[in-house]
């Protein structure tokens, strides 16, 4: 059938069809008077599941998270103004983390435009530097044309997020159009060549080490990726947030690298003669500070992979630069022959044994020690669990003391961002309905989102809630407690009941007090059905898994 011949269909109703030719599944959204008429159309189609959230930064995470987990692209729909706003929050962990996502505004009448109307905003500047692309509709007839090159852009070279605005009458207008195929994704493959120079600059080190991260890594490429490793008897870390990349139970596998690792890791980065930075932007965290590797040009030699030709030598130097993605590179990689012996497998045994006493719990004085809980959680949990947090210095413990293995997956924020924890469970929840879902939050992090219980309940889902409570923010505390010392101010927080609060909304609630009653709280609330909010009460002494208050205040 031909455009000229088939019916004639409103915009809204020509932007869902859109959507669900790309392969979208869930849409979040806070419903907003500026986009009715799509909304209208979602309720005919029944192909799309739309997820009401409470605040659109947390609609925003979401779809962020599901991107993150699915490899699909995120979509969120929020209203003008306000709306908008709001879910800058979830847009800038999207650019940080290099996340597909579609971020749809409903905008002002075209006949109201530039006159700073109700709500009005100029998108293009306010996302121009957070966006990859930002785009506004004028014609309902181009919506296919504008949606199929929204996805192409979130989705290829450095995945982020793309920006499209709907005018209000835009998305009312009837048009005849036809649609537009799902999008081509483009993986662009590694050339013989570099794969070559990949393998000299290994042959010749004698201190190599892997920094591997990146997303989108497909079971038959994370084999690979081992497979390879386990040939060059390699030591590999993750970078920061990208924990689940690598098998923590291989023998290869020696801790992250991130905020607070562990101290002789760092000295073998600092000391190794090639590092290998496996889809990763070597950002601040992962770098401290731009610190652990010297700028422009590191002291060791430099194996740069990140599917973007922008970011490649845009800090760092690279004796070899590769632009592709981390799993194709690493189906490459599985073709490169070994050598049969190689000069480090001495320094690979010194470092894993260094990361399983690094994360062997150490005896606390703490009514509820962080570091056995989370190896309580690492041993109950299952094999495919799916664990998401958000900020500060409480995710220290979880990334430390539990181990990423079989098919567990990680939703973290490498932006940093507060809040990420309880969306991203909600995401995984939707996706993954039958396998566990934990998300380990602090109590200034959960009270950046905790409108979004009641999403939880709504959505009629199954999640574990793990909240950290210590009354204060924890992770400024201890910038304060180490560069104002006996200055401290503005870092304690009244809370709320946190149990009461999760019942409040529907949820089952417990309160740990000592380390003994997590396990059995745990069990509980994973056989439970619905979802489970637990309270760790924890004192300010404990403030990061590496350094106690006091030992902050002894130096």
């Amino acid at each position: 059938m031909t455009s000229r011949n088939r019916p004639a269909r409103t915009g809204g109703e020509i932007l869902v069809d859109a959507l669900a030719r790309q392969n979208v599944r869930h849409l979040f959204c806070v419903p907003g008077e500026s986009f009715l008429a799509a909304l209208d159309a979602l309720h005919e189609n029944t192909a799309i599941t739309t997820v009401v959230c409470r605040q659109e930064g947390g609609a925003a995470m979401m779809a962020e998270a599901m991107a993150k987990l699915t490899g699909e692209p995120g979509v969120c729909f929020v209203t003008r103004g306000p709306g908008a706003t709001n879910a800058s929050s979830g847009m800038h962990v999207a650019a940080q983390d290099s996340t597909p996502m579609v971020l749809l505004i409903g905008q002002v009448g075209t006949d109201a435009l530039s006159r700073e109307a109700f709500q009005e905003i100029d998108y293009t500047r306010f996302y121009g530097a957070i966006a990859k692309h930002v785009e506004q509709v004028y014609d309902p007839a181009r919506l296919p044309e504008i949606m199929s090159r929204a996805f192409h852009t979130a989705c290829n070279g450095r995945p982020g997020p793309v920006v499209v605005v709907l005018p209000e009458d835009v998305l009312r207008e009837y048009a005849r159009v036809d649609d537009v195929p799902i999008r081509q994704t483009l993986h662009v493959e590694p050339a013989a060549g570099d794969i070559a120079a990949f393998g000299r600059l290994l042959s010749e080190a004698q201190r190599p080490l892997m920094i591997a991260g990146g997303r989108n890594w497909t079971p038959d490429a994370r084999a690979a990726l081992h497979r390879f490793v386990a040939r060059w008897r390699l030591p590999v870390a993750t970078a920061w947030r990208y924990h689940d990349v690598f098998d923590h139970a291989d023998d290869h596998y020696i801790g992250d690298v991130g905020i607070g690792m562990n101290p002789e890791i760092e000295r073998a980065l600092q000391e190794s003669d090639l590092v290998i930075a496996l889809g990763i932007r070597l950002g601040e965290m992962t770098t401290k500070g731009y610190t652990r590797l010297k700028v422009p040009v590191p002291d060791q030699k430099l194996i740069h992979v990140f599917p973007s030709h922008e970011e490649l030598g845009r800090v760092y130097y690279p004796t070899l630069a590769i632009a592709a993605g981390a799993p194709q590179v690493a189906d490459a990689l599985d073709t490169l022959d070994a050598p049969k012996a190689v000069v480090w497998l001495d320094h690979l045994k010194s470092l894993r044994d260094s990361y399983v006493r690094w994360t062997t719990p150490k005896v606390s004085t703490e009514k509820v020690n962080l570091a056995e809980v989370m190896s309580a959680l690492d041993r109950i949990v299952s094999d495919d669990a799916i664990v998401c947090n958000g900020a500060g210095n409480n995710t220290g413990w979880l990334h430390r003391y539990f181990r990423f293995t079989g098919a567990r997956r990680q939703l973290a924020p490498t932006s940093g961002s507060m809040g990420y924890g309880l969306p991203a469970a909600i995401a995984a929840a939707l996706a993954y309905p039958d396998r566990q879902v934990i998300a380990v939050v602090g109590d200034g992090d959960l009270q950046m989102t905790s409108q979004e219980l009641a999403t939880v309940v709504q959505q009629h889902l199954s999640i574990v809630l793990l909240v950290v409570n210590n009354s204060m923010l924890g992770t400024i505390r201890m910038h304060q407690e180490m560069h104002y010392p006996g200055r401290t101010s503005n870092t304690d927080l009244h809370n709320p009941d946190f149990c009461k609060l999760a019942e409040a909304h529907g949820l089952l609630a417990a309160r740990v007090t000592g380390t003994d009653q997590f396990g059995p709280a745990l069990k509980k609330a994973l056989d439970a059905k619905g979802a489970t909010l637990i309270e760790l009460v924890t004192g300010a002494e404990a403030i990061s898994h590496s350094a106690t208050l006091s030992d902050l205040r002894s130096r």
